[in-house]
């Protein structure tokens, strides 16, 4: 089936979506607000796309003669049913609402035309290549149905099976993401584009968590959170204070062009102001301390980057096996074709073994990555202090302990900066750099220039419990755990929604069984003992699971990986 004229009705942030997607397939389109401002703005992001097939009006009359209809008015009730019935007045085409929190079998019986209606679901606006569910009902015609397929088709979108339960299961874990990352920018723990940038590249996500708002609409999560609150009584779903400011003021995000970031008239991010680029000491030697994955990583990273790397383990068989790790590495990176067999030899030139402390004595840096415990890392940040030269800057590279105390044990905090890789350290991009109130500026500015030398981009964090990325990803897996206290969460569904749904790398239980549950579960107590957020508390039934030797994807026992199932 080919569709003759497209009708759009509601020109928020999903009907703009579709009308950009239908423009690009070449649709002929009808689309209709009643808001004239919003006709307004939308025209001139049209004129940018030059888009002289589409009608822009505010009279509901227009569609018609339309082939196919796309409501996607406010999800609320009466106002939908009110549109859907004059619809039926106006034209007999298939309908296609977009209602996320309403029913819509329901919506189709009010319509007066049940057969002709049928549901597209979604959790975030449908961009180029994105997805979308069909959801007709048990009243839908074939006739209606074929529409849909046919539409979907048309638009170069991809059908996918989510279902409303799992649906809303994901809508709840991640709108609580999201309203927690407006509480961490307002308390004034890291920037705007900090917090973006740490939860894209630390999780792989399609987008930060304050984009992701203006992309939904901020009074479209607004009313979600408002909604998920009365519905359960959660105070994670109390909505922000700053969100809530943002929407009284009419900052509604990318559809209104400023909510947390600012946007072009055709609907694109405003260029911000370039960061200026850090000097502070200069590194060209360096050291790390410990020979496990994250310590091997991270000497691959340097190494590769020109920068000659001694590594220190704590025996001779150690250094040699991280050194024949690290090896390994590099030559699947030449098979994979991320590297040259030139350069992965220049790599392990600059290696060298090491296991007395001494040997970082001449470094310009000295980048700890032994056990993730203050008992092992203080006494050894005490010894750093005096055999480190008198301009060396030494990093920690935990994820949840304090780099304070670090610093103080070393007796030179002015040196002492965190600088958190992201394992597996040659593959991903971010690190967090945390600054205590001791670090001096050069020794930060120096760490900065040294990560984006390495071909890193940096976040700065506050030392606190988590950082970015932990503070903000683990009461989201905590709340899946608890998800499994009600009868019928469907564990392979909900990860299958978010994935799906949101654009997640993988859902939260597989992420779980990836990280390790024992890890996991350690990272949730000791946040929880710094923090004592209640978001923030282990999840009884993950440490149930630790406790039965279920420790994920590394034992083959856990969430997704039950029975060696991997």
């Amino acid at each position: 089936m080919t569709i003759g004229l497209t009708g759009i009705i509601g020109l928020g942030t999903v009907g703009e979506a579709f009308l950009r997607l239908a423009h690009q397939a070449g649709h002929r389109i009808v689309a209709v607000d009643t808001d004239l401002d919003v006709l307004a703005r939308v025209g001139n992001r049209l004129k940018a796309l030059a888009a002289d097939s589409v009608v822009l009006t505010d009279d509901l009359a227009a569609l018609k003669d339309a082939t196919v209809i796309i409501e996607a008015v406010p999800d609320e009730l009466a106002l939908k049913t009110a549109v859907l019935r004059r619809l039926g007045e106006v034209s007999q085409a298939p309908v296609l609402t977009t209602a996320s929190a309403l029913s819509v079998p329901h919506l189709a019986i009010a319509s007066g035309r049940p057969e002709t209606v049928a549901g597209l679901r979604f959790l975030v606006p449908p961009g180029p290549g994105g997805t979308v569910e069909p959801a007709p009902t048990a009243l839908t015609s074939p006739a209606t149905a074929s529409a849909v397929d046919s539409l979907i088709a048309e638009l170069g979108l991809t059908p996918v099976e989510i279902g409303a339960g799992p649906a809303e299961d994901a809508t709840a874990l991640v709108m609580a993401y999201l309203n927690r990352s407006v509480a961490f920018l307002e308390a004034g723990h890291a920037t705007r584009d900090d917090i973006d940038t740490a939860m894209r590249l630390g999780c792989g996500l399609p987008y930060g968590p304050l984009r992701l708002l203006d992309t939904l609409g901020l009074d479209t999560a607004h009313a979600t959170l408002t909604r998920l609150r009365r519905q359960t009584g959660d105070p994670s779903f109390a909505p922000a204070p700053l969100l809530t400011r943002l929407v009284d003021s009419g900052r509604l995000g990318r559809k209104t062009g400023e909510g947390f970031h600012a946007y072009d008239d055709e609907g694109g991010t405003s260029s911000e102001a370039p960061r200026d680029s850090p000097v502070g000491r200069p590194v060209r030697t360096v050291a790390v301390l410990g020979s496990g994955v994250m310590a091997r990583g991270i000497a691959e990273v340097t190494a590769t980057a020109g920068h000659p790397t001694v590594l220190v383990a704590r025996g001779r068989d150690k250094a040699d096996a991280a050194l024949a790790a690290i090896a390994d590495s590099l030559t699947r990176a030449v098979r994979r074709g991320r590297t040259t067999p030139e350069q992965k030899a220049a790599a392990l030139a600059r290696l060298t073994p090491a296991t007395d402390l001494q040997a970082v004595a001449d470094r310009d840096l000295v980048i700890e990555a032994v056990a993730e415990d203050l008992d092992v890392k203080r006494p050894l940040f005490a010894r750093l202090g005096t055999v480190a030269k008198a301009d060396a800057i030494l990093a920690t590279t935990t994820s949840s302990l304090s780099v304070t105390a670090c610093a103080q044990a070393s007796g030179r905090a002015a040196d002492v900066v965190g600088m958190h890789f992201f394992n597996p350290a040659p593959a991903l991009r971010l690190v967090e750099l945390v600054r205590t109130d001791a670090t001096s500026d050069d020794a930060f500015t120096g760490a900065d220039a040294f990560a984006a030398g390495l071909g890193k981009s940096t976040v700065t964090c506050p030392d606190r419990a988590g950082f970015i990325v932990n503070c903000l990803l683990f009461p989201y897996l905590g709340a899946a755990v608890g998800l499994l206290r009600r009868p019928g969460t469907d564990i392979e569904a909900t990860d299958n929604a978010v994935q799906q749904g949101y654009g997640h790398p993988m859902g939260p239980f597989a992420l779980l069984d990836t990280i390790g549950l024992d890890v996991a579960l350690a990272i949730q107590r000791r946040l929880y003992d710094q923090l004592a957020q209640p978001e923030q508390k282990p999840a009884p039934l993950l440490a149930d699971l630790v406790a039965a030797g279920a420790l994920g994807r590394k034992n083959g026992r856990g969430f997704r990986t039950a029975g060696g199932r991997r």
